[in-house]
């Protein structure tokens, strides 16, 4: 049931997922993070299995910090995301991940850039992407009503519409979404947009 997609603007890439963890017709919580800070400008979206989720995002997240401790200087993201798709084609002949990834980056060169790649190590550069059930709808909103160079507020918009038609129209639609943004000044977390807070645990 989980929904990640994201979109490329005018000087920078805006990523949301759901934020909901859920096994079989249990939800076990409602702010699961689906959206790593790869590092200083990049963010990896990923939706799949949970345990695939998030050793695998984790696992890329080292390689990258340790490709730039021994070299000295960052990964592209053109690089980061050649470097998923590898591991996820030799892991893929050997214990496959089953995790669908969107991988966005800046880039003082090229600028803003958004690539889609799925379990099955298909790897491309696109403008919008997006996984899971709710992509049916958001990329046809997107498909509507993207158009380049948006600015923050439009695509905010557009993500706030995407997320509104997700929620009305997908019968087990998760309920809470987070969205995070990358540009010149760095991969950060823009806001959450919540219908259902988990409830506190009351300390005995």
């Amino acid at each position: 049931m989980e929904c990640v997609f994201g979109l490329v603007g005018n000087g920078f890439a805006i990523v949301a997922a759901d934020t909901s963890a859920v096994h079989s017709i249990l939800v076990h919580k409602s702010n699961e993070d689906k959206i790593m800070i790869l590092d200083s400008h990049k963010l990896i979206a990923a939706s799949g299995e949970s345990g695939d989720r998030v050793q695998f995002t984790e696992y890329i997240q080292k390689n990258v910090a340790l490709y730039q401790f021994r070299n000295g200087i960052p990964l592209t993201t053109a690089a980061a995301a050649n470097f998923t798709r590898g591991e996820l084609a030799t892991a893929l002949r050997k214990n496959p991940y089953f995790v669908n990834i969107l991988l966005a980056g800046y880039d003082k060169e090229t600028g803003p850039s958004l690539y889609y790649i799925d379990y099955i190590a298909t790897l491309h550069k696109v403008d919008k992407g997006a996984f899971g059930y709710g992509s049916y709808f958001s990329l046809a909103m997107m498909d509507r009503h993207y158009h380049s160079g948006m600015t923050v507020e439009e695509a905010i918009d557009l993500v706030d519409k995407c997320i509104m038609e997700i929620r009305s129209r997908l019968v087990v639609a998760p309920p809470n979404f987070v969205i995070k943004i990358v540009d010149k000044d760095g991969a950060r977390e823009y806001a959450w947009r919540e219908s259902v807070k988990d409830a506190e645990v009351a300390s005995a």
